[in-house]
């Protein structure tokens, strides 16, 4: 099997169980062995530890998905048989299984989270850190290119695992946090404070760091594990997993709500008046919690923020960042930012990924609502931070699907084709400094707003959003790019835009 084929970005990701018409399983008990083979090796080298001599220690941890303890229990095999000490950690999260190896008591050389995100429940795969972090894409294609090679056994050497009581050290941690910064021991004491964890591996949360703490945690929802996902699908991308947290705290007249991913590593809020922090509002609160903090911080985004956030964290002091999307790139360009001497505390994209300097610049839900219930417990008003954001009267999100089989460079022609054409046309402004796609400011008459056209990070799509500040905006600039796009027709599907403006 080509293993190469189950990367996805700087992780692996497959289809783990049957039962979903056209999905073959491909990450197979096979495929699981020899890609934690892999990492093993990889990961002696990385860590100069020689095999035989030296005891190399792995944690493996998962979601709730269905699949999930069979593909750790190959996991663990693996690692055991080429002579490395492997604990099964049980449920957690993806950040926790980061914290493992550098925790005190834990200090794994490395961690493997099973896990796909926000994926269907027939989907899992594989998430690998070091001490230093999450490992790249680079890292991954060396992995699985050594896992499709013929690979002797390594010598064994004899160890002992970890108790396995990850999660409470973990919970601990973040507690500390809260207790450390306010000078209280139940500094939550008062607040009602709910969580959706979408039956995916955040229900801790709720039990572990919330409760503890004082808060009454009553009305929180989707706090057990269930693969099947039965609530919604645990992204708090969807409207439907924001509607589940948003009818929590007003059923239950909450002070807050909490909304978390499938592996905890992105975050939701939800204010007591039902307001959303999500997107835009989110990287708004946060942003304003470290401006104060850290004056002139930039912060780095992915490329669809709106241009109401960049007023609002020019406004607050601070410097607005866009970059690539896809955590890891605006993660990478925030560390680039800060080694060449340029402080960058926030590194955070739409999607809720959001990574902090302070915390190890790792993408983690669980810290980024910590932080906002610090505030919360100081008696900041989290909507008086975000009151100045001003957010687009509408904004859309349309997909192209490219038809040529050379997909990237069709994608790229249309791109370098629309800069020319957006250049020339009235009321349109090509933005500099734009590191992904094409992103064009259009005049009051234009629509009044923003569009930015870029090529999918992996699959044959080019992604178009567009926001205005004006009703009727987005449909305006809508029919103007329409223009130009018919000239692609065969080579690439615009039928979505068509059904919106007709």
């Amino acid at each position: 099997m080509d293993y190469t084929k189950l990367q996805n970005g700087s992780d692996v990701r497959g289809v783990a169980m049957a039962g979903v018409p056209g999905k073959e399983v491909n990450l197979t008990e096979d495929a699981v062995k020899n890609i934690m083979r892999g990492f093993i090796r990889w990961l002696y080298e990385k860590t100069g530890k020689i095999p035989g001599k030296d005891r190399l220690s792995v944690a493996v941890g998962r979601d709730s998905r269905l699949s999930g303890p069979e593909i750790v229990f190959w996991t663990v095999s693996a690692a055991t048989q080429d002579g490395v000490t492997a604990v099964d950690v049980g449920l957690a999260s993806t950040p926790a299984m980061f914290m493992s190896t550098i925790l005190p008591g834990f200090e794994f050389d490395g961690a493997v989270m099973i896990t796909a995100s926000h994926l269907p429940w027939e989907r899992n795969g594989m998430k690998f850190f070091t001490r230093l972090g999450g490992l790249e894409s680079s890292d991954i294609r060396e992995i699985l290119r050594t896992a499709g090679c013929p690979m002797e056994p390594l010598p064994r050497i004899p160890g002992r695992g970890n108790d396995g009581s990850l999660m409470d050290a973990y919970s601990a941690h973040l507690r500390k946090l809260i207790q450390d910064a306010t000078g209280k021991e139940e500094p939550l004491s008062g607040l009602h404070i709910v969580v959706d964890a979408g039956s995916g591996a955040g229900g801790f949360y709720a039990e572990k760091v919330l409760r503890p703490l004082g808060a009454d945690t009553s009305g929180s929802v989707l706090l057990d594990p269930d693969g099947h996902f039965p609530g919604h699908i645990p992204n708090p991308e969807l409207p439907e997993a924001m509607e589940s947290i948003r009818k929590a705290v007003l059923d239950s007249r909450a002070d807050f709500g909490i909304i978390f991913d499938t592996d905890v590593d992105r975050a939701g809020a939800v204010l007591s008046d039902g307001r959303e922090l999500n997107r835009n509002a989110l990287i708004a609160v946060l942003s304003a919690i470290l401006l104060r903090e850290h004056p002139g911080t930039s912060i780095v985004t992915d490329s669809i923020t709106s241009t109401g956030l960049t007023e609002f964290i020019e406004k607050h002091g601070g410097v607005h960042h866009r970059f690539k999307r896809g955590y890891r790139n605006v993660i990478n360009e925030s560390i680039r930012l800060n080694s060449e001497g340029i402080d960058s505390q926030l590194a955070i994209e739409t999607s809720g990924h959001a990574a902090m300097k302070e915390n190890y610049f790792l993408d983690d839900g669980a810290y980024v609502v910590t932080r906002l219930l610090i505030e919360l417990a100081k008696g900041v008003k989290l909507q008086d931070l975000v009151a100045d954001l001003r957010e687009p009267a509408e904004a859309r999100e349309f997909r192209f699907d490219i038809l040529e089989p050379d997909f990237r460079s069709a994608g790229e022609e249309i791109l370098g084709d629309l800069q020319a054409y957006a250049s020339a046309h009235e009321g349109w402004e090509v933005l500099k400094n734009n590191y992904e796609g094409i992103r064009v400011n259009a005049d009051s008459a234009h629509g009044n707003g923003w569009f930015l056209l870029r090529m999918s990070l992996h699959d044959p799509i080019l992604p178009l959003n567009i926001e205005s500040d004006d009703a009727g905006g987005v449909k305006l600039i809508a029919a103007d790019l329409g223009e130009f796009l018919a000239h692609y027709a065969g080579r690439i599907r615009t039928d979505v835009l068509k059904n919106f403006l007709s």
